[in-house]
C-alpha cells in the first residue's frame, strides 16, 4: 500500500467520522461516500442525485451532518460579509479610505475598532497611522481624546457618542474657552439628563460673573448693566485682559454702548501694544518708557510710515543714545526714496535736498538718470546717446516739461548737435512742446500789454505747434480799420493765412495772403505763402513767379525749400506728394535731393497697401 493511498484511507476514515458514517463498511477510497464527503467538506452544494445515493443507504444522520455543516458555512460567510461591512464603514467614519486594502491583512481593522470602542489609541498605533499616511485619521482620533477628557472634566461620561461632530463636544469646548452657553445649549444638556455637567456649569458661571464684575471695574464699564456672561461685553473685557486687540465689530458695539471711558483704555492698550512691537521693530526694547505719550513713540510711527525724521527726532535719539534707530530711520528712508525713482516718480524738492544732506548723492544720479531717460522718451529723443544728467539736453528737456521759454543759448546747443529738425514744423515733440510755451508766452505779452505784434508771433508759434485753429481764432475778431500800420496788417493777415492753409482753406488763405501785399507789398511773406498755395494746388509755374518775387523782396532760398518740405510733408495724397517730388527732382536733383526720401517712403507704403 502507497504512502498516498494510505493517506486517503486515513482522510476517508477522518470524513466518516466527522459526518456520521463510520458504519459504513467500505473504507476504499475509491467508495461513493468518499466522493460525496469531500464534496461536502469543501462545501460544495450536493447533487439530488447524491442525496438519493446517501438515503437508499440509510445514511439519515450523514445527511443531517451534511446540513448542519452547509448552515455554519452560510453563517461564517454571513459574518465575514458583516465584518467586511462594518470595516468601510469605520474607514469612511475616520477618514481612513487612502488605500484599498483586505479587512483581514492589515492592523488598520483593529486600530480602528480600537478608537471606536476605547476612544483611544497608543503612541505605536499612532505611529503606525502617520507611516500609514492617515493623518486625516490622527487628528479625529486626537480630537476624540480631547473630547473624552472634556466629558470627563465635565461630567458628562454618560453620554455614549465621543465623535468630534457631536453637539455636546460643540457645547464643552465653549465651557473650556470660558465663553457663555446659549439657551438652547442648556436646553440640550437637560434633555439629555447631563445634570452633573449643568451642576458645573452653575459653579463655573457664578466664576465668571465674579470675574466679569471685576473686569468691568478694571475696565470702566460699570455703568453697563447687564451682569450675565452672556453679554458681548464679557467677551471683549476678556479680550483686553489677554492683550488680544479688539476686532471691528467688537469697537462698534462699544460706542454703540456709549462706553466711551472703555474705549480710551483700548485706545490705549492698542497704542502701547504698538509701541511694544515698534520698540521691538527699530530695536528700542531697552527703552523702558512705554507710554503712547512718549516722544520716541511719535518718531517710531513716523518711520513707519515712511517719512523722514526731523532735526528734533535725530537730536532726540542721539541724547538717548539709540542711534541703530537713526541708522535704520536713514536706510529706510533711502530706500524709499529709490523706490520711488524706480516707479517712475519724480523726487520733491526736499527729499533732493535730504539725499543731498545725507550724502546719497547716488540715489539722485540714479534719479536724474531715470527722470533724463524718461524726458527723452517723453520728447522722442532716446536715441540721444549722452545718459549723463549734466547734458544740456536734460537742461533743455526739464525747461519744456515746466512750460519755461528756452533760450537763445538752449536753441543754438540744439542746433548744433543736430537736433535741429525740433524747430520744423510737425518734426517731434521738442517742436510741439517748445512752439506751445512760445505761443502761450506772446499771448500772455499780448493781454498784458496790450501790444498787437505779439499775436503774429503767438499765431506762427500755434501754427508749428499743430495748431492753426488756435492762431485762427487769436486774429478772427480784429477790426483791421482801428489798426494804423500797414506793415502790422501785412503781418497778421499772412499768418492768419498761413494757417488757412494749414487747414486745406485755400481760397480763404490765398484772400489773406493777397489782402497782406496790399497792405505791404515789399514784404517777402505774403509772396512765399503765395506760393505755398500754388504749390498745393499744384500749380508749380505759378507758384515758382511768386517765390521768385518773394527772393528779390528779401526772402531767402532756404524759406522756399523750407515750403517745398512742408508741402510734400503734409500732403495727404500719395500722388499728389510723388507728383511734387518728381516735379522738384526734376527741377533741380541736387538741390532737392532730400525729396527722395520721401518718394522711397511712399513706394514703401503702397507696397504694404498691396499685400492687404
Amino acid at each position: 500500500m502507497t504512502d498516498e493511498h494510505q493517506t486517503r484511507v486515513e482522510h476517508f476514515a477522518t470524513l466518516k467520522s466527522k459526518y456520521k458514517a463510520s458504519d459504513y463498511e467500505d473504507s476504499s477510497p475509491a467508495s461513493l461516500l468518499y466522493f460525496i464527503l469531500q464534496k461536502a467538506d469543501l462545501g460544495i452544494q450536493l447533487a439530488e442525485i447524491e442525496a438519493i445515493w446517501l438515503i437508499e443507504r440509510n445514511l439519515f444522520e450523514t445527511i443531517k451532518a451534511i446540513r448542519k455543516q452547509q448552515i455554519q458555512r452560510k453563517q461564517k460567510n454571513r459574518e465575514i460579509r458583516e465584518l467586511e461591512s462594518d470595516f468601510e464603514h469605520l474607514k469612511s467614519k475616520y477618514t481612513a479610505t487612502k488605500h484599498s486594502i483586505p479587512w483581514e491583512s492589515t492592523p488598520l481593522y483593529f486600530i480602528l475598532r480600537k478608537l471606536d470602542y476605547e476612544n483611544k489609541l497608543s503612541d505605536s498605533e499612532i505611529k503606525w497611522l502617520k507611516h500609514c499616511g492617515y493623518d486625516e485619521t490622527i487628528a479625529i482620533a486626537q480630537t476624540i481624546k480631547h473630547f473624552y477628557t472634556l466629558k470627563t472634566k465635565y461630567k458628562a461620561t454618560k453620554y455614549q457618542d465621543t465623535f468630534p461632530d457631536s453637539r455636546l463636544y460643540q457645547i464643552l469646548k465653549k465651557l473650556e474657552a470660558k465663553e457663555p452657553l446659549r439657551d438652547s445649549d442648556i436646553t440640550w444638556l437637560n434633555e439629555h439628563e447631563l445634570f452633573e455637567t449643568l451642576t458645573v456649569i452653575q459653579e463655573q458661571e457664578a466664576v465668571m460673573e465674579s470675574e466679569f464684575s471685576q473686569l468691568k471695574d478694571n475696565y470702566q464699564a460699570t455703568k453697563h448693566p447687564n451682569s450675565s456672561v452672556s453679554s458681548p461685553l464679557y467677551l471683549i473685557l476678556k479680550n483686553l485682559e489677554a492683550d488680544q486687540p479688539l476686532s471691528k465689530s467688537q469697537i462698534d458695539w462699544l460706542e454703540a454702548h456709549q462706553l466711551i471711558e472703555t474705549l480710551d483704555i483700548v485706545q490705549q492698550l492698542e497704542q502701547t501694544r504698538h509701541f511694544t512691537e515698534l520698540k521691538t521693530k527699530y530695536k528700542a526694547s531697552q527703552y523702558e518708557d512705554s507710554s503712547p505719550s512718549s516722544h520716541l513713540y511719535k518718531v517710531l510711527k513716523k518711520l513707519e510710515s515712511e517719512h523722514p525724521l526731523g532735526e528734533q527726532d535725530i537730536n532726540f535719539l542721539k541724547k538717548r543714545q539709540l542711534t541703530d534707530i537713526i541708522t535704520i530711520a536713514q536706510e529706510q528712508y533711502a530706500a524709499t526714496l529709490k523706490s520711488k525713482i524706480e516707479l517712475g516718480d519724480k523726487l520733491e524738492e526736499s527729499e533732493v535736498d535730504w539725499l543731498k544732506n545725507n550724502g546719497r548723492e547716488n540715489i539722485i544720479a540714479i534719479a536724474q538718470a531715470k527722470h533724463f531717460a524718461t524726458l527723452k522718451s517723453k520728447y522722442d529723443v532716446s536715441d540721444y546717446k549722452d545718459t549723463s544728467p549734466s547734458s544740456p539736453l536734460y537742461a533743455i528737456l526739464q525747461k519744456l516739461k515746466k512750460a519755461e521759454r528756452l533760450e537763445p543759448k538752449d536753441v543754438a546747443w540744439l542746433q548744433e548737435n543736430k537736433i535741429y529738425e525740433w524747430l520744423s514744423l510737425l518734426s517731434g515733440k521738442i517742436a510741439i512742446a517748445y512752439h506751445k510755451i512760445e505761443a502761450n508766452f506772446y499771448e500772455q505779452e499780448y493781454q498784458r500789454t496790450g501790444n498787437k505784434w505779439n499775436l503774429p508771433n503767438a499765431s506762427s508759434h500755434w501754427r508749428k505747434a499743430d495748431k492753426p485753429r488756435q492762431a485762427l481764432k487769436l486774429t478772427e475778431n480784429l477790426n483791421f480799420d482801428k489798426i494804423k500800420e500797414n506793415k502790422l496788417k501785412s503781418a497778421l493777415l499772412t499768418t492768419r493765412g498761413g494757417a488757412f492753409r494749414d487747414i486745406d482753406e485755400l481760397k480763404k488763405a490765398e484772400k489773406c495772403a493777397l489782402k497782406a501785399i496790399e497792405y505791404q507789398p515789399s514784404s517777402h511773406h505774403p509772396y512765399t505763402l503765395m506760393g505755398a498755395i500754388c504749390f498745393e494746388r499744384g500749380q508749380y509755374l505759378k507758384g515758382e513767379d511768386w517765390f521768385e518775387k518773394a527772393i528779390k523782396r528779401g526772402a531767402s532760398p532756404r524759406d522756399q525749400d523750407a515750403e517745398m518740405k512742408r508741402v510734400v510733408k503734409t500732403a495727404k495724397d500719395e500722388n499728389k506728394r510723388r507728383e511734387v517730388v518728381n516735379y522738384l527732382l526734376k527741377k533741380d536733383p541736387q538741390r532737392y535731393a532730400w525729396a527722395k526720401s520721401y518718394l522711397k517712403k511712399s513706394k514703401k507704403k503702397g507696397k504694404g497697401q498691396g499685400k492687404i
